[in-house]
């Protein structure tokens, strides 16, 4: 990935990717991190947007053929929206539950017979959303091609959890790589990275230290 370095870069220069080592941030999932993503801020900034598509569709491109692009509710559907637009290729994309109400649709939008399908997410964690709204597309008999997003910490789990499906995932950017680009802007100090490769290791065991 040529252009790894420089979305990294894009992402802390947008404050999409907040690093704080010493106050963590607590995610929904009540656990503490030193990290913070939401690529919905690079929206905003058009120039950023339109560079993150384009690694999208140089990306998409190694996925071999398909024919739909998936998003992944909510963060996943402004992404893969703007990519299916430059594909010229259908959009659906997966809502985290059915809706209550109406036809109780769990995907929004046209999906047809035997897609092979693109899911694009806008980060990685776990994978466990992913697999969520992958087992909702497989229970409509799509075939998927691969999961696509912009960033990924680079956890064990989401590894092993996608390596048991087989499917192919793909980020535009790591961990790893951000933390090296914000060390090298001066944005955390370099003292800082050993907290933050302790935190990736074990997220739960070193979030304890803060409880």
């Amino acid at each position: 990935m040529h252009y790894a370095s420089e979305v990294a870069r894009h992402l802390l220069a947008i404050k999409a990717v907040k690093l704080s080592p010493k106050a963590p941030f607590t995610w929904a999932s009540g656990l503490l991190s030193p990290i913070y993503c939401d690529n919905r801020v690079a929206l905003s900034y058009p120039a950023v947007r339109n560079f993150l598509v384009d690694c999208l569709v140089e990306q998409a491109a190694t996925f071999g053929d398909f024919n739909v692009v998936a998003g992944v509710a909510t963060a996943g559907i402004p992404h893969g929206a703007l990519l299916a637009d430059r594909l010229g290729k259908p959009f659906v994309y997966v809502r985290s539950g059915a809706k209550e109400h109406g036809r109780k649709n769990l995907i929004e939008g046209e999906l047809p017979a035997a897609s092979r399908v693109l899911v694009v997410e806008d980060l990685i964690s776990t994978g466990g959303s992913v697999l969520k709204a992958i087992d909702a597309l497989q229970d409509e008999k799509a075939e998927i091609a691969g999961v696509l997003a912009i960033f990924q910490y680079g956890f064990a789990k989401a590894d092993e959890a996608f390596a048991a499906r087989s499917i192919l995932f793909k980020t535009l950017t790591h961990y790893d790589i951000l933390v090296e680009e914000a060390v090298k802007s001066g944005y955390i100090a370099t003292e800082d990275q050993e907290t933050l490769k302790q935190w990736r290791q074990n997220p739960d065991g070193w979030g304890a230290l803060y409880a």
